[in-house]
């Protein structure tokens, strides 16, 4: 019990700040379902957390912390761009409209998190107590205890701040960790 404990901890004070959160709340103000969108974030965080504790228990070490580097910060600048999209007109046809708030978000959500500082800290966490079963749920409800609130506190907002500032905001925060991250900024924790 003790090795849940400490996973969900750790876990949710590293998610707190966090890419991962800045997603969720992204989605809560774009789709304003907040079930739909706990839900896939459930989905997402528990496959995703199950991937990367078999990889710590088999193969603990395998990370290349370059490429880890390269493709997380790739991945921030992409969120950036993603972030100024604005919402289309209801009658046209989108990506986003196409899988709804649950789909989307179990998509984003699970590449966000690949290469994350969490699902490292699962894959070390699951090698360094050889327990996968605790360690996956401690770290999955970690993200939730993280992510669920930034849902309602996204969803909350929308409602008082223009949609084009809360985007815009969030664009920027991923193009900043973007750039330091591909500088080589905050890679000792990759390492």
């Amino acid at each position: 019990m003790q090795t849940f404990w400490i996973s969900l901890v750790a876990v949710t004070l590293a998610e707190i700040g966090d890419k991962t959160q800045l997603v969720a709340f992204m989605l809560a103000t774009r789709f304003r379902q907040p079930l739909p969108i706990i839900a896939g974030l459930a989905v997402a965080t528990t496959l995703n957390h199950v991937l990367a504790g078999t990889v710590g228990t088999l193969l603990g070490g395998w990370l290349n912390p370059v490429w880890l580097r390269w493709i997380t910060g790739v991945g921030f600048l992409t969120m950036a761009a993603w972030a100024l999209i604005p919402d289309r007109d209801a009658s046209e046809p989108s990506w986003l409209a196409r899988y709804g708030a649950f789909g989307t978000t179990l998509i984003t959500f699970f590449l966000a998190e690949m290469g994350d500082k969490t699902q490292l800290a699962t894959m070390a966490l699951a090698a360094k107590f050889h327990a996968f079963v605790p360690v996956v749920a401690g770290t999955a409800m970690g993200m939730l205890v993280a992510d669920v609130p930034a849902v309602f506190l996204g969803a909350g907002l929308q409602r008082k701040l223009p949609l084009h500032w809360i985007r815009g905001t969030a664009a920027l925060v991923f193009a900043v960790l973007g750039v330091l991250t591909l500088l080589g900024y905050g890679s000792s924790m990759l390492k």
